[in-house]
């Protein structure tokens, strides 16, 4: 008995692909990859300012759960850590800025005697999507 050739179909024993096919293949995975990377890098930006928020809040209470406490603010962000008083911890450590990837953060202190710091910026200088400054918020 004889095999008949069928014209382009493969034979049983032709395994793997054709250079054509491998082509369209990667040119079809090229084309998703350039149409999802832009919004990969929005995402992570977008991500990156929802930490920066997050980590402010949290400061700015802390700040204002110290004042509450000792009726002065802080002279410096790492007396909110656990030092020697337990009871009186306000931050497990001080969140770096996602953005500058330090702990670098711009301290506004009060013009008073007694001072302190009562609110914290990022030091960042980049600008946010809504196109206003980091180190504004």
């Amino acid at each position: 008995m004889e095999q008949q050739s069928r014209g382009g179909c493969r034979r049983a024993g032709d395994g793997g692909f054709t250079l054509l096919e491998l082509m369209i293949v990667l040119a079809i995975m090229g084309i998703l990859i350039t149409i999802a990377e832009p919004n990969l890098k929005q995402a992570i930006t977008r991500a990156k300012e929802s930490v920066l928020r997050e980590d402010l809040f949290q400061m700015r209470d802390a700040l204002d759960q110290f004042y509450a406490d000792s009726g002065k603010y802080p002279a410096q962000l790492t007396d909110l850590l656990n030092q020697s008083d337990k009871s009186r911890s306000y931050l497990r450590e001080i969140p770096k800025d996602p953005f500058t990837g330090a702990a670098d953060w711009v301290t506004v202190s009060l013009d008073t005697e007694d001072g302190g710091v009562f609110d914290v910026h990022s030091a960042s200088p980049l600008v946010a999507s809504d196109g206003t400054a980091y180190n504004s918020w």
